[in-house]
């Protein structure tokens, strides 16, 4: 299909997918400098799972330490009111020589333990520091458990009452005691913590980290060129989808780099037949063997494969070009019914010429549409020049055109019909691909290069419509061109 403007370098190639030319040619990407710890996913693992430890254990703490330490609290006073109980006891003997006795004795024994004793007479006691309150309690006959400030201190208090306004009170300072014993166990738990945490972080990492250096030695290998690699699928479903992941691009690539060899190929042959053909007339003429008579048949031969020549060559210039940026297009208002019109007059004497009916559908008012007219134009003769390639004498070619609903800003359709051999279901879903109808059909029946539908259908893209092969009712192929109708409808091409 022939390409109007002419190309501004004549070094293009013909285009292929962009994920495969960095993987076969060119110099490979710079592998990024790896980080020390903890730039790995090992170290980080290790830290994180170290730092969940380390705040679990400090939470735990900060909720079990209270708790702690009041059952400490609540277990020194049990045990202070039981000797508090056992010195009322020993006080309440009745001779006051025994009580003497058995009181010196218990107040020693408890002030070795840290407990101090105060011994109330006539509801004063035997030496200051304890509150006021606390003696009138236990000289009016009350007992007293708490806590209380004691000579300035807090300390737990126990007293208990005697008959006749006595009593005996024991203290102990407490200083943060249970606080002290409960930290001092607390540095066990958290260095078990933090070693519980580097082994989970260690495992951890091994787990995550497999999988991805697997995917990451596949990458290599693909870059590489090895289409072969294969990660084998496994839990959990993130590493499977991965995996899936892989193993689909390096199939697509196989396939892509094998469709891409086969269009090489359908290309270089259809390079090689028009220049075999050029080359053969030119030695002849070169060495004298045609008559005068066959000069100008011979020179309209090279002439026409020479167009040939230049038709394959401005489309492989063009679909090189498609995915440039600075692709020229000049979209404005068309007018399909008049694009419909205009090809008639040029398409009817060449169907005619061959024998072939040709018929343009149209409606009476106009239809209108948002593109380029050269561009549009180029993929309409695109198209019948493909259909009038493989239709027989006496079977019908078709140009209809019809707009796509009522309202006229949904843009028109336009569409070629042929009674030829068709296409089949798989034909369907390839007819765009690069050579693929040519490597189908090639010595089966009329072929062009593989790269008109190609084309149509890249220039159809950049246009912002849609194009779509079918089955026609003529028993032929039909090839459906959707154009919007006005620019708010153009899609972007990706």
């Amino acid at each position: 299909m022939p390409e109007p403007s002419p190309p501004r370098t004549a070094s293009t190639g013909a285009h292929q997918p962009t994920v495969v030319l960095p993987l076969l040619g060119g110099p490979p990407a710079p592998t990024p400098a790896r980080r020390r710890f903890p730039g790995t996913l090992t170290a980080r693992a290790v830290l994180v799972t170290c730092a969940v430890a380390l705040v679990s254990v400090l939470v735990t703490a900060l909720v079990a330490v209270p708790l702690a330490v009041r059952g400490a609290e609540r277990r020194d006073q049990a045990a202070l009111a039981a000797q508090a109980r056992l010195a009322a006891d020993v006080l309440r003997v009745r001779t006051a020589r025994q009580r003497d006795n058995a009181g010196e004795r218990l107040i020693r024994q408890l002030r070795q333990q840290e407990i101090d004793v105060y011994v109330i007479r006539d509801g004063q006691p035997d030496r200051p520091g304890l509150p006021r309150q606390v003696v009138s309690r236990v000289a009016a006959g009350g007992n007293v458990s708490g806590r209380r400030l004691v000579a300035g201190e807090r300390a737990l208090v126990e007293g208990r009452a005697l008959p006749g306004g006595d009593g005996v009170v024991l203290t102990r300072v407490t200083q943060g005691g249970p606080w002290r014993q409960v930290l001092r166990g607390l540095w066990l738990p958290l260095l078990a913590g933090l070693a519980a945490g580097v082994v989970a972080g260690l495992l951890l990492a091994r787990r995550l980290a497999r999988p991805i250096r697997h995917a990451a030695t596949a990458a290599a290998r693909l870059r590489a060129g090895d289409r072969t690699v294969r990660l084998p699928v496994e839990p959990p479903d993130e590493v499977a989808d991965l995996a899936y992941a892989l193993n689909g691009l390096a199939a697509a690539l196989a396939t892509s780099e094998g469709r891409q060899r086969e269009f090489l190929l359908s290309v270089s042959h259809e390079l090689r037949t028009p220049l075999t053909a050029i080359r053969g007339y030119a030695e002849a003429l070169a060495d004298g063997v045609l008559d005068a008579e066959a000069v100008p048949e011979t020179g309209r031969t090279v002439l026409a494969e020479a167009r040939h020549l230049d038709r394959l060559v401005s489309d492989l210039l063009a679909l090189a070009r498609l995915e440039a940026a600075d692709f020229p297009l000049e979209p404005g208002p068309v007018d399909l019914a008049r694009l419909a019109a205009d090809a008639e007059r040029t398409w009817s004497d060449r169907c005619a010429a061959v024998g072939v009916p040709f018929r343009v559908e149209v409606p009476v008012a106009p239809v209108p549409a948002y593109t380029d007219p050269g561009r549009i134009r180029q993929v309409v003769d695109g198209l019948l020049e493909n259909a009038l390639r493989v239709v027989p004498p006496g079977a019908p070619v078709v140009l209809a055109v019809r707009p796509v609903a009522a309202d006229p800003a949904a843009g028109g359709i336009v569409e070629v019909r042929d009674g030829g051999p068709g296409l089949s279901d798989d034909d369907l879903a390839v007819a765009f691909e690069r050579g693929a109808l040519h490597q189908r059909y090639r010595g089966v029946r009329k072929v062009g290069s593989g790269l008109g539908l190609a084309l149509a259908a890249g220039l159809v893209r950049r246009l912002g419509g849609d194009i779509a092969a079918g089955h026609a009712v003529e028993g032929g192929a039909a090839f459906t061109v959707r154009l919007p109708g006005s620019p708010y409808l153009t899609r972007t091409p990706a």
